[in-house]
């Protein structure tokens, strides 16, 4: 008998569980009412804890928000933020003055290195109809060399994100977006230049993964030791192996070995995160990810004293006005606008 592909199967939680280079993975999934004049929820927050709002109620959430929904000004440090936005937008502020609005399938790599404020407020643009808001963070490590490189952010336009399409031996449809590393012969746009990910040898790959109903498919092997999580987050069951898997479970996978996903009757998404282990000590508190609590302790030191170059923003959920353009502007001055 081969040994299995599947080393482990667990319930999702919140956030999901990740492996090394991973630190954290969450998807939020809102479907938030019309908007106001405000840019926030045109309903009322009654029964809401506002400022720490993540009970799902009436099917949306204002997380740390109390006008916008989404998380203001709040610092990072030793590591990256990965977002992926499918439905919705989000306004991006940060403490080196760069902003920017990102939606659409795009995806902003941000690495927060030495330290960083940012801001990221969901606004609610649609007075007359619902704003649904879906997107993936995912916080990637950095090794000891790189906690402290200068911080900064790139954007991955959804225009530039491959989407490959399959086809099983029964012609049902396989999607795949490439948000990192490569699917066969297709190559996400780079990443931040300092990222674990920047170093194809560290085989760190990105995949949401989109099945047709009763779709097959065969994920490809991988000849260097890596990590490897596959996220069901959608659907009703898929079948690997001799295991039937709900919804809402993590497949931690040998990459070395060949593994079919055979999906259930309803269409399903999945979320595939890979790479080679920094395999390094990881001491975490909050928003800083260090190497031992000493770090932590500095960099909570650091924060006190600098807020890591202050807040130019007039407002700490700092949003960009009702257009609805997407946008880039970086602390070099560059600009970059989309629509």
């Amino acid at each position: 008998m081969n040994p299995s592909a599947i080393r482990q199967i667990k319930k999702l939680g919140f956030p999901w569980i990740t492996q090394d280079p991973f630190l954290f993975c969450v998807h939020h999934l809102d479907y938030y009412p019309k908007g106001n004049d405000k840019l926030g929820p045109g309903a009322s927050l009654a029964g809401r804890n506002i400022g720490n709002d993540f009970a799902i109620k009436d099917g949306w959430r204002m997380y740390h928000g109390d006008t916008v929904p989404g998380f203001p000004a709040h610092p990072h440090r030793g590591f990256e933020t990965v977002t992926f936005v499918l439905q919705g937008l989000v306004d991006h502020a940060d403490s080196n003055g760069a902003a920017g609005r990102y939606g659409n399938r795009d995806v902003q790599w941000m690495t927060a290195g030495s330290g960083l404020q940012h801001s990221e407020m969901f606004p609610l643009l649609n007075e007359d109809s619902g704003n649904t808001f879906e997107l993936f963070q995912i916080w990637l490590n950095l090794p000891a060399v790189k906690k402290f490189v200068a911080p900064m952010y790139k954007m991955l336009w959804g225009e530039t994100i491959p989407k490959v399409t399959l086809k099983d031996n029964q012609q049902k449809t396989i999607e795949i977006d490439v948000v990192a590393g490569k699917y066969n012969t297709h190559s996400a746009p780079a990443p931040a230049p300092d990222s674990w990910a920047a170093n194809t040898e560290n085989e760190v790959n990105i995949w949401q993964i989109k099945l047709e109903e009763n779709a097959v498919w065969e994920i490809p092997t991988n000849f260097t030791k890596v990590n490897r999580s596959l996220y069901f987050f959608e659907g009703e069951t898929i079948t690997s192996e001799t295991n039937v898997i709900q919804q809402n479970h993590v497949l931690e996978l040998d990459a070395f070995r060949e593994v079919t996903i055979q999906n259930g009757n309803k269409p399903a998404r999945l979320l595939l995160l890979q790479g080679k282990p920094i395999d390094e000590p990881v001491a975490s508190y909050g928003p800083f990810v260090m190497n031992n609590m000493a770090e932590i302790e500095q960099a909570f030191s650091d924060y006190r004293k600098t807020r890591f170059g202050g807040w130019p923003w007039p407002r700490t959920d700092m949003v960009h006005g009702k257009e609805k353009r997407r946008f880039a502007r970086f602390d070099t001055g560059e600009e970059t606008i989309k629509d």
